[in-house]
C-alpha cells in the first residue's frame, strides 16, 4: 500500500517538475501546439469525414466522450463502436514511458489503458487507422487530407520545407504535434478546488476534509494508494495516479456494444474477454489489469472502468467496499443498477490477478462512502472560474 505511495510521489516529482517549470519564449513550440490544436479538432481527418479527435475526447467533459448513451465510443462508420469505455486525455503527458519496474515488480506507464504504446506520439497515432475509430485505411490517406487542410502550410513553418512530402516522416509530425498541443496546461490546469485549498486559498466543508481523510486512510478507504493525494518533495501538485496496473475484478459489461459487432470486427463475439495489459505484455498474470486513472476531473468522466460497467461515482466506491462482502450474482451479465439492487455483485471478467488486498471489503459506512464521494468531487478543474469564491 504505502509502496504504491511513494512510487506514485516520486513519479509525479519527475515528471511535473520539468512541465511547471519556467520555460523561455518558444515560437516555433508555440506554433507546433497550435498546429496540434488544428489537427485534435478538425472532423476532416476521419474516413468518411465527421470525427476528430475532439469527437471522443470533449474539453466541455474532460476531454472524455459527452456521449453517455453508451459506455464505450462510436466510429465514424455507422454500427461501429470501440470495445473500450473512452480515458480522459487531461494529465496523460504526464505518464511515464512504458517500463517494467524491477525494483517494485510492477508495469508503469505508458499510453491507453493497457499500456500498449510507450508515449503520447505513439498514442495520437492509433486512433487515425483504428477500423473502430477514425478508420482511414493507412497512413498515406490520413497524410493526404493535412496536406489539403487550410493550416497544412504551418508544418512548413514549423518542421521545415516539405515537412509532408514524405509519408512516414509526415505522419510522425502529426503525431508530434498533436502531442504537444496535448502537453499544453489545456489539459493539465492543476484549478480544481482541492488545488485551491492546498495553496490556502479555499476551505473544503467538513464532509469534503472526512472524505479526505477516509481516501487517505490506510486502514479505510486507502485510495492514495493507487491514487496519490499529497504534494510531491517540492510541491509538485498530485497526479491521482501512481501509473501502474491493477485488476480490480469488474465485471463484464451487459450494455457493451462491442460484443454485438460482426465477427470481421469482433471474431469472439460475446464471448470476448478482454485481457488489458495481459495481451499488451503477452503474460496471463497481468490478464485483467487496467491502467491506474487519474481522478482528477473524476466526476465529469462517467462512465467508469475500462468496460463503462459503472455509470455512478457512488456505485464505483459501493463496489470498492463490499465486492467481497457480498454475495456473487446468479448471472454474470448484471448491470451496475440491477446489481445494487440485488445487493450482489457479478463475477469478475477476469478472475485471476484480482486486487483483494486493497479493496473488496474497506467496511465502511454509508455515511462515510458519500464523504469520499463528495471529496472526489473537488478535483474538478476550473473551481475558481466556476465558483468565484473560497
Amino acid at each position: 500500500m504505502l509502496r504504491k505511495t511513494i512510487m506514485g510521489s516520486a513519479i509525479a516529482a519527475a515528471l511535473i517538475l520539468p512541465a511547471l517549470a519556467d520555460k523561455p519564449a518558444n515560437s516555433r513550440q508555440a506554433e507546433k501546439e497550435e498546429l496540434g490544436r488544428a489537427l485534435f479538432f478538425d472532423p476532416g481527418l476521419s474516413s468518411p469525414p465527421g470525427q476528430s479527435c475532439a469527437t471522443c475526447h470533449d474539453a466541455n467533459v474532460a476531454f472524455t466522450d459527452p456521449d453517455r448513451s453508451l459506455p464505450v465510443s462510436k466510429g465514424v462508420l455507422p454500427g461501429r463502436v470501440g470495445n473500450r469505455n473512452t480515458p480522459t486525455a487531461m494529465y496523460a503527458a504526464f505518464s511515464p514511458d512504458f517500463h517494467f519496474d524491477k525494483e517494485e515488480g510492477l508495469y508503469v506507464g505508458g499510453q491507453f489503458l493497457d499500456g500498449r504504446v510507450p508515449t503520447l506520439e505513439e498514442q495520437a497515432k492509433g486512433p487515425f487507422l483504428n477500423p473502430l475509430e477514425m478508420a482511414n485505411p493507412d497512413k498515406q490517406s490520413v497524410v493526404e487530407k493535412v496536406r489539403r487542410a487550410a493550416y497544412s502550410p504551418m508544418f512548413d513553418k514549423v518542421f521545415g520545407q516539405g515537412a509532408l512530402d514524405d509519408t512516414e516522416q509526415g505522419y510522425e509530425r502529426i503525431a508530434e504535434a498533436l502531442a504537444a498541443f496535448e502537453r499544453t496546461p489545456e489539459f493539465s490546469p492543476f484549478s480544481s478546488k482541492y488545488d485551491a485549498w492546498l495553496a490556502g486559498k479555499a476551505k473544503l466543508t467538513p464532509q469534503e476534509l472526512r472524505g479526505l481523510r477516509l481516501f487517505e486512510a490506510e486502514d479505510k478507504g486507502n485510495c492514495a494508494a493507487c491514487h496519490p493525494s499529497k504534494p510531491g518533495p517540492k510541491g509538485e501538485p498530485p497526479l491521482f495516479t501512481d501509473f501502474t496496473y491493477d485488476n480490480l475484478g469488474v465485471p463484464r459489461n451487459p450494455d457493451n456494444p462491442f460484443y454485438k459487432l460482426p465477427a470481421q470486427l469482433n471474431p469472439a463475439g460475446a464471448a470476448w474477454i478482454d485481457r488489458g495489459l495481459g495481451a499488451t505484455v503477452n503474460k496471463p498474470s497481468e490478464d485483467g489489469k487496467f491502467k491506474v486513472p487519474t481522478l482528477r476531473n473524476i466526476e465529469l468522466t462517467a462512465p467508469y472502468m475500462h468496460n463503462g460497467y459503472f455509470k455512478s461515482l457512488r456505485g464505483t466506491v459501493v463496489f470498492y467496499n463490499d465486492r467481497d462482502k457480498k454475495p456473487r450474482c446468479s448471472q454474470d451479465l448484471v448491470t451496475e443498477e440491477v446489481a445494487l439492487k440485488k445487493k450482489c455483485w457479478p463475477a469478475p471478467e477476469v478472475s485471476a490477478n484480482v486486487n483483494d488486498e486493497e479493496l473488496g471489503n474497506l467496511k465502511l459506512t454509508e455515511r462515510e462512502i458519500d464523504d469520499i464521494v463528495a471529496f472526489m468531487k473537488t478535483l474538478n478543474d476550473g473551481w475558481q472560474a466556476m465558483n468565484g469564491k473560497r
